[in-house]
């Protein structure tokens, strides 16, 4: 199996000293560490980890400011480590779009649950965006096959159920799918009507 890849980021580097034995004990593959959010975003977008785990507290950017760079741009999940637990704090961070968090001083043990959660919801956002990107994608062609529908009924004297067949007809002989015959349709329709 493959091993995670994960970036640290912490301004301590006793600290990511720490996470990154913490992290190699427990089978995780650090490829890359930042002192700073700026540095995290960079890195991450080079090396595309898996799971980038910061502290809130950087200079530069903060943990939050970098989480949602990386969250918007959909380069990986985070981690966040903190040492507060304020709600002012979390708050920011849910609204960042961070996938865990993670209060100091925490044990080697509560590092692999918090990872395998950050990582399970990522991946379940990732299929929810695909899902609606095919829903999207789906309702766009059915509104142009429906287009194209009222073209041939009008055009050719067909009752709605003869068009579709016809449309269904023409995507199977040319091997198109239905949309790009739709699209076909409508395109000659506006160039007979220009």
């Amino acid at each position: 199996m493959e091993r995670t890849r994960v970036i640290i980021a912490d301004d301590e580097s006793l600290i990511r000293m720490d996470l990154r034995e913490m992290l190699t004990n427990l089978g995780y593959l650090v490829v890359g560490e930042a002192g700073d959010g700026r540095s995290a975003v960079n890195l991450a977008r080079e090396l595309k980890p898996d799971i980038v785990i910061m502290d809130i507290k950087m200079p530069d950017m903060d943990g939050i400011e970098a989480a949602q760079v990386l969250t918007e741009e959909r380069v990986a999940p985070v981690l966040l480590l903190s040492a507060y637990s304020q709600q002012e704090l979390v708050q920011r961070a849910s609204q960042a779009g961070v996938a865990g968090y993670l209060v100091k001083p925490f044990r080697e043990g509560d590092l692999t649950p918090a990872i395998e959660v950050v990582l399970t919801r990522f991946s379940e956002f990732r299929a929810l965006e695909r899902e609606i990107g095919n829903l999207g994608e789906a309702l766009e062609t059915r509104k142009l096959v429906d287009r194209a529908k009222g073209i041939l009924m009008d055009s050719q004297g067909l009752n709605e159920t003869e068009a579709f067949r016809r449309i269904q007809k023409m995507s199977m002989n040319n091997r198109k799918p239905m949309k790009a015959v739709a699209e076909a349709i409508i395109l000659a329709h506006s160039v007979q009507e220009q």
